[in-house]
């Protein structure tokens, strides 16, 4: 259990942000090695990015590491939406004796909390051994890779979520007060006599001097980011799972069934059925691990079918089923 003491001036002081690297860096915890049913469906794609991409340093911590993700590596939002460079040129530029720290904790672990100690992979020990400012630029440059890859095409949809789920907080603020905002969270969040309880394998107890509150569409389940070695001089991040989860239909492209594939061939019918909102041929290569030149081919071929149509936006040709195409890529 964690549990955050927050005087009155605290709660005062208490803010919402929205943060692009969070959700980056939410795909690296235990849960994404086996998402939820429900959890956000960039989730299992953001980790099959994970494996193929070239990206060492995040795939061992995240796939051969004891299960915590040292904290630089998402540090709190100082605004209520941050921009994604920002938030890497932070990672950039962390502290090197705190990167260091942070990967001596995953190494050794924190019986005092609850967190049990891990052999660190080879490739983080090399990593390690050139110092903690080559360890946060490396990771900073793998973040950003793995933004470009698995998040970008997605940001805007996902954010306009995001943002919803801030301003129902603040109704539910401006209308009850803040015990009852808390407590509206989610059921494994609870506020009662000055204390913030979040149900947890880890063990926690820290007076605080505000809470930053994360919502998230990668989080299946609460967490809390604190640092108990710094006498709470880092504010505790409360992570907490939207409840709106109507995106994963724009976001899900639907799966082609076998007839389609059939008619179309694989490669096709993935594309075809990946294009429900309009979508450009670099978005649709990062996605499905293909190079443009292949997807321009296919897309080209779909378009004389008259399954999909194409528009411009800038500098960009954008992409969509027509009704056909829609029909054909549900079987119908």
């Amino acid at each position: 259990m964690i549990e955050l003491t927050v005087d009155a001036a605290g709660l005062a002081r208490s803010r919402f942000a929205v943060s692009p690297l969070h959700e980056v860096v939410a795909t690296l915890l235990p849960w994404g090695m086996h998402p939820a049913p429900d959890a956000d469906p960039w989730v299992a794609r953001a980790r099959r990015v994970l494996r193929r991409a070239q990206l060492p340093l995040l795939s061992e911590l995240a796939l051969d590491a004891g299960g915590y993700v040292p904290d630089f590596l998402s540090p709190h939002p100082v605004e209520p939406s941050p921009g994604i460079e920002d938030e890497l040129e932070r990672v950039r530029r962390t502290p090197p004796e705190r990167v260091l720290d942070e990967l001596r904790a995953l190494r050794d672990g924190r019986p005092r909390n609850g967190l049990a100690g891990c052999e660190l992979p080879a490739g983080v020990r090399r990593s390690m051994a050139r110092g903690g400012a080559h360890v946060a630029r490396q990771a900073a440059e793998e973040l950003r890779r793995y933004w470009e890859l698995a998040f970008a095409p997605h940001w805007e949809a996902a954010k306009s979520t995001l943002d919803a789920e801030v301003d129902r907080c603040a109704g539910v603020l401006a209308r009850q007060g803040a015990a009852a905002l808390f407590n509206s969270l989610h059921p494994c969040i609870r506020w009662a006599d000055g204390t913030l309880r979040v149900e947890s394998r880890y063990r926690i107890t820290l007076p605080v001097p505000l809470v930053v509150v994360v919502p998230s569409l990668v989080a299946p389940q609460p967490a809390v980011s604190v640092d108990p070695t710094r006498d709470g001089a880092r504010p505790p991040m409360l992570v907490h799972p939207v409840r709106d989860r109507a995106l994963a239909d724009t976001l899900t492209p639907a799966a082609p069934t076998t007839e389609t594939a059939q008619l179309l061939g694989p490669t096709r019918a993935a594309l075809l059925a990946a294009l429900a909102r309009p979508t450009s041929t670099a978005q649709l290569a990062a996605r499905h691990f293909l190079s443009p030149a292949t997807v321009s081919y296919h897309l080209g071929v779909l378009h004389r079918a008259g399954l999909v149509t194409r528009t411009r936006s800038g500098r960009s040709v954008l992409y969509r089923r027509t009704p056909s195409g829609s029909r054909l890529a549900r079987g119908r």
